[in-house]
């Protein structure tokens, strides 16, 4: 057996017949050629999807925030749900990156590349919300210290909107160069096994000359090491601070210490119930069933038990704590949300973020591909809900109640957000077919210990005879000799 892992753990790579060249056959292969059908159809029914957002972002511009929902009193609705969500599923692609390589996480290699690419594109469908909101999107250079006659105009650096800027913008910048610099060692691997000069060329570029030296692989092992180290704090801060858009003001249902610790969770988890949808949908595109495995849904599944409770935690100490309070608005601001007009929301997110996961502890249902991927969009429409919660229905009644309303969502509200999903799926449908969606060096990397057919060797009991037989004839035996062979392979491939 292996003396590198446990015999309990599932394998992370499957089928007997997998070597380092099969590896690299299956994975370049969705780069090769002409997509198959069923990308093709997923493609068009995004990018009509994602061209329909854009008409409705630019029936906003010509029109004016007027066309959405918004009125006196909800002056924050679906633009800002929508934006703390998409910033949400953003977060799973650092964690995954980064906290799971420090911590040498083996099943981090078959979900890790998508997950990366996942966070650049949910970070940009969420940076379209508060450049829109704006009304004058033409006016947004304003966010940075413009010269003028007057001398430089200032942003205000007291508020929490502006820290937004810095956070996200420092986040997409480290995430992208994680993600990129993971990529170079599979360029290079395209570029080796293209057939034309042009793809050649381009794919040279792409991996900056990449030729896989022992300087070159220690100085990624190290450049890998750093960003993750950057990126683990960024997890925590991003959402930390874009909950401070809500904490750091006065209306009851936000004033709350809980916050920040409550809005990283939440990210985390509707980041990772988004990565399995991502990957369970790539699994079946592109074929890929062999290194996306029940092992890594099983785990991703413990995370968002996991992450899935501590959100119902927080559900409920904020009910205790604006019980123990006293103070009458809190009081009313979260029997308003359970029993008041949007109790139908409220008792959306509670079904679907707090007890649908639960059934993840039962490791029939948590290996499930099916009931993997519902869950996953279960977590997804409960964590919208959630926001939605918080936003809403702490406004739509105030400490006036002459001024109560009721926000109601216009379809330039509900074809920008549906736009956002397909400017999203368009986004990762192209990466898909033209970068490796799964790490090939990484999987090699795991390969002699995490394989099916590394296992059955290791597992096989050690004949000599056999060996001094294989030897002698020139070919691979049994034992000993399968690993040296193994290791050979590796190096040539």
């Amino acid at each position: 057996m292996s003396v590198y892992e446990s015999p309990l753990r599932e394998a992370l790579i499957l089928g007997d017949d997998k070597n380092y060249s099969k590896i690299t056959d299956d994975i370049v292969r969705n780069t090769e050629g002409r997509p198959p059908l069923r990308w093709w159809i997923a493609f068009v029914i995004s990018a009509a999807t994602a061209l329909f957002g854009v008409f409705c972002l630019a029936w906003t511009v010509w029109f004016g925030i007027g066309v959405w929902g918004l009125n006196k009193t909800v002056d924050w609705a679906w633009d800002i749900t929508n934006f703390v969500w998409w910033i949400g599923i953003g977060h799973a692609g650092t964690l995954i990156s980064a906290v799971l390589l420090l911590f040498r996480q083996k099943w981090r290699t078959g979900i890790n590349r998508a997950a990366e690419a996942m966070t650049i594109f949910a970070v940009v469908c969420a940076g379209l919300f508060p450049i829109f909101h704006m009304g004058r999107v033409w006016m947004a250079f304003f966010i940075f210290p413009y010269p003028n006659t007057r001398g430089p105009l200032w942003v205000n650096f007291t508020s929490p909107l502006l820290w937004d800027v810095f956070a996200i913008s420092t986040y997409f910048t480290v995430s992208l160069l994680f993600w990129y610099s993971g990529l170079m060692p599979d360029f290079a691997t395209i570029r080796d096994r293209a057939k034309t000069a042009r793809r050649k060329m381009i794919y040279n570029v792409l991996s900056f000359g990449w030729m896989g030296t022992a300087k070159q692989w220690q100085r990624f092992e190290s450049l890998s090491l750093v960003l993750a180290g950057l990126s683990t704090p960024l997890v925590l801060s991003v959402h930390t601070i874009v909950s401070f858009d809500f904490a750091t003001s006065v209306i009851p249902g936000w004033h709350t210490t809980i916050f920040p610790p409550y809005f990283v969770a939440g990210a985390i988890f509707s980041g990772f119930a988004m990565v399995q949808t991502l990957m369970l949908i790539t699994r079946k595109l592109f074929s890929l069933e062999d290194y996306i495995t029940p092992a890594h849904l099983e785990s991703m599944n413990k995370v968002i038990v996991l992450t899935g409770s501590i959100v119902g935690v927080a559900y409920i100490t904020e009910l205790v704590i604006a019980w123990y309070s006293g103070y009458l608005y809190e009081q009313y601001a979260f029997y308003n949300r359970a029993l008041g007009p949007y109790k139908w929301a409220y008792i959306s997110m509670m079904t679907c973020n707090v007890l649908s996961p639960q059934v993840f502890w039962f490791k029939k249902i948590r290996t499930s591909v099916f009931w993997s991927f519902v869950l996953s969009i279960f977590v997804n429409v409960g964590m919208w809900f959630e926001r939605f919660v918080i936003i809403v229905t702490s406004l739509h009644r105030d400490f006036l109640p002459s001024s109560w309303n009721y926000f109601t969502p216009t379809w330039v509200d509900m074809g920008i957000y549906v736009g956002t999903i397909g400017i999203f799926f368009t986004l990762f449908l192209l990466f898909a077919r033209t970068f490796p969606v799964i790490a090939i060096a990484e999987v090699k990397a795991i390969f002699r210990s995490s394989s099916e057919v590394s296992r059955a060797q290791m597992s096989a009991p050690l004949d000599f005879s056999d060996v001094h037989h294989a030897e002698e004839h020139g070919h691979s035996g049994g034992g000993a000799h399968a690993t040296v062979q193994h290791n050979k392979n590796f190096n040539e491939q």
